[in-house]
C-alpha cells in the first residue's frame, strides 16, 4: 500500500471528514519532511510508515478537540508537528508555530511556501518572549507535542492565555505527577484518550485552562 492510500485509510479510521485534496497535501508534506530530514535532522523518525503513524495520524488525532478554535499557537513543533498538519487539515484555522531552532523554523516556512498554506506562519523565537500579531487578543488554543513537562509548558505560555484559551498538551502515558504540578491559576479541564491508527501506544491530550 502506498503512502497516500495508507493515509486515506488512517483518516477514515479516525472518523475525520477533511477537505478534498487533504490526503494529497499531507503526503506532499510527508515527502518534504523526509527529504529535509536527510540533511537537517528534523525528526528521529525516518521510516515512511512511521512518519505516517507517529507524525501525521498522531497530529490528526487531536482535530476533534479543536472544535471552536480558530487561532492556534503551536509551541516547539520541530518539523511542523502538529502545526503544519493541522493547518493542512483545517484551512479555516490560523496557526502560528513558534520554534527556537532556526533550521526547523526555516523548514516550516518552506513547507508553507511549497504547500501554499496561507493560514500558517512559523516564527523563530522563544515562546516566553513571543506575542502573536493579533495581540492583545489571545489565541483560542496553544498546543505542543514537544514539552517534557506539563507544568513548564503552562508556565512558559501563561502570558498568551486568555480566560477562554485552551492549553493542549499531547502526551503518551497519563502523567498524573505532571498534572499535580500545574501552576496556580490553571487547572486540568479534561483529559482525552487518543487512538491513533497503527500506533500501539497510549496517547493522551490534556486540556488546561485558567481557573
Amino acid at each position: 500500500m502506498n503512502l497516500q492510500d495508507a493515509l486515506a485509510d488512517g483518516i477514515r479510521a479516525l472518523g475525520l471528514d477533511l477537505p478534498e485534496g487533504t490526503p494529497e497535501r499531507l503526503e506532499a508534506f510527508a515527502r518534504l519532511l523526509i527529504k529535509w530530514n536527510k540533511v537537517y535532522n528534523l525528526t528521529a523518525i525516518r521510516d515512511e510508515n512511521q512518519v505516517l503513524t507517529h507524525h501525521l495520524l498522531d497530529s490528526l488525532s487531536v482535530l476533534p478537540a479543536l472544535a471552536g478554535i480558530t487561532r492556534l499557537v503551536d509551541v516547539g513543533s520541530g518539523g511542523g508537528l502538529p502545526g503544519v498538519v493541522l493547518a493542512i487539515a483545517r484551512p479555516d484555522l490560523q496557526v502560528d508555530s513558534v520554534e527556537t531552532v532556526q533550521k526547523k523554523a526555516s523548514f516550516q516556512n518552506q513547507a508553507r511556501i511549497e504547500l501554499k498554506l496561507s493560514n500558517f506562519r512559523a516564527h523563530h523565537a522563544r515562546i516566553e518572549n513571543w506575542q502573536p500579531a493579533y495581540a492583545p487578543a489571545a489565541p483560542d488554543g496553544i498546543i505542543s507535542r514537544a514539552f517534557a513537562d506539563l507544568a513548564d509548558f503552562v508556565e512558559l505560555t501563561a502570558h498568551l492565555a486568555g480566560p477562554d484559551t485552551r492549553i493542549l498538551a499531547m502526551k503518551g502515558l497519563y502523567p498524573a505527577d505532571e498534572i499535580a504540578r500545574i501552576p496556580a491559576g490553571f487547572a486540568l479541564e479534561r483529559s482525552l484518550e487518543l487512538t491513533v491508527p497503527g500506533l500501539a501506544a497510549e496517547r493522551h491530550l490534556l486540556i488546561v485552562k485558567r481557573t
